[in-house]
């Protein structure tokens, strides 16, 4: 084999053969393929594109680049969620626990936030003494006695990806959608699950902007689940304007509390109970305990204590609160028309709460409340939201990220996106 061959087969539009992908995935991930050569196949990649069964064996490749997790000693089955990533996106918090909750065992290997999106693992560790790294006998451990755990995900689980992403970020290649799909579904079938819901988000405050682009995304990670036996099934769903009402990550645990308690905001507590049945259909446990009952009767409550504590941490503990705080009050009376989700997570990136390098601390208490959602009557001067930082210097430009993502109409509702968009699968 050869790299310049495998190069110039697929810059020509031309399909590359499951060896050839096999031996530059291994070799690339051994270091006999140099960074410029890889990059040079994911431009070409980006630019025609790749085949069903070309996604397929680039998946193939990366799973085997490393370990495959193996949950067959658990005694019910396993399900598992992902999401493309947003804005106030802590659905993964209250949804374990849920699901463990009617049954099933959820292994959830999570991520930290990079940039306008948030990370389930920052958001967890706003909770004193929980921590995210488990060896995978732990996470058995945990998943035997609680029946869910999230945790961040080994360096044993499919290098060969983590090395691509790396240049994919720095090489304008990001956007390709075989290599965002193989990428998402290595780590995740590597994880061992038995069955795999995503949360493909669509808007302004998501990777894929277009309902389009979303579906095709979704389209090609079903398929590549269907052709690793992996039971999966994708929703769209809309992240035009944050979910729920808190953005950070002590906000949004605390957020995800109430919805364990029985309360919560409305599109939250939806989200939760709707992948929440999608995940137990898809491991085979639908008709039995159903998810909302799951949250109202506290069942879900004492997964989630159990969980934490499993983990290390506190549950009962008081969550970190920022030092200083800071309204933005309505600018006109009238319907809030717009709140815009990418300005609203742009600002509390720059608050604090998320980070521009992988390596950058966050801050736990720093985020934003919404106090009004689109759709709201709001009034001259109320306020509407409120923002946090542990350093007053932060307010400034996290009040700049929100300039033109908020305005306030006179007419009827707005136009907005459905929460559930579609399902694929």
């Amino acid at each position: 084999m050869d790299a310049i061959d495998i190069i110039v087969t697929k810059r020509g539009g031309g399909r590359l053969s499951a060896e050839q992908i096999d031996w530059v995935v291994d070799a690339y991930t051994r270091g006999l393929v140099a960074d410029e050569q890889m990059s040079s196949l994911a431009m070409a990649i980006l630019l025609n594109g790749m085949t069903r069964g070309e996604i397929s064996a680039w998946t193939e490749a990366m799973i085997r680049s490393g370990d495959r997790m193996d949950w067959s000693g658990l005694d019910r089955p396993t399900t598992d969620k992902h999401s493309t990533g947003g804005v106030g996106d802590k659905i993964t918090l209250p949804l374990a626990p849920t699901v463990a909750a009617c049954g099933a065992a959820v292994p959830q290997l999570s991520g930290r936030g990079l940039g306008h999106t948030g990370g389930t693992l920052d958001k967890l560790e706003s909770i004193p003494g929980w921590r995210a790294a488990l060896s995978t006998d732990e996470m058995l451990r945990v998943l035997r006695s609680t029946g869910a755990v999230v945790c961040a995900a080994g360096t044993g689980l499919a290098p060969a990806d983590r090395k691509l992403y790396a240049l994919r970020d720095v090489t304008g290649t990001v956007e390709s959608i075989p290599l965002i799909a193989s990428s998402i579904m290595s780590k995740k079938i590597a994880e061992g699950t038995g069955a795999l819901v995503l949360d493909v988000k669509v808007g302004s405050g998501a990777f894929m902007k277009s309902v389009a682009d979303a579906r095709e995304l979704a389209e090609t990670m079903v398929a590549i689940g269907a052709d690793h036996s992996v039971r999966t099934v994708a929703l769209l769903t809309a992240m035009d304007q944050p979910l729920g009402r808190a953005v950070g990550n002590a906000v949004e645990v605390a957020e995800s509390v109430e919805v364990l308690s029985g309360g919560g905001p409305e599109d939250v507590v939806e989200l939760t109970v709707t992948l929440a049945r999608e995940m137990l259909a898809a491991a085979g446990l639908q008709g039995g305990k159903d998810p909302a009952e799951a949250l109202r009767d506290g069942s879900a409550m004492d997964v989630w204590r159990r969980m934490i504590s499993a983990q290390g941490g506190d549950p009962e503990a008081k969550l970190p609160v920022a030092a200083e705080s800071h309204e933005v009050s309505a600018p006109a009376t009238g319907v809030l028309t717009r709140l815009d989700a990418y300005g609203v997570g742009l600002a509390a990136w720059r608050l604090g709460a998320g980070r521009a390098r992988k390596e950058d601390p966050v801050s736990a208490g720093a985020g934003i409340i919404c106090h009004a959602k689109p759709g709201d009557r709001v009034t001259a001067g109320q306020p509407l939201l409120t923002l946090y930082a542990d350093d007053p210097s932060r307010f400034e430009r996290a009040l700049q990220a929100l300039d033109g993502a908020v305005e306030v109409g006179t007419g009827g509702a707005p136009d907005l996106l459905p929460l559930i968009i579609d399902r694929i699968g």
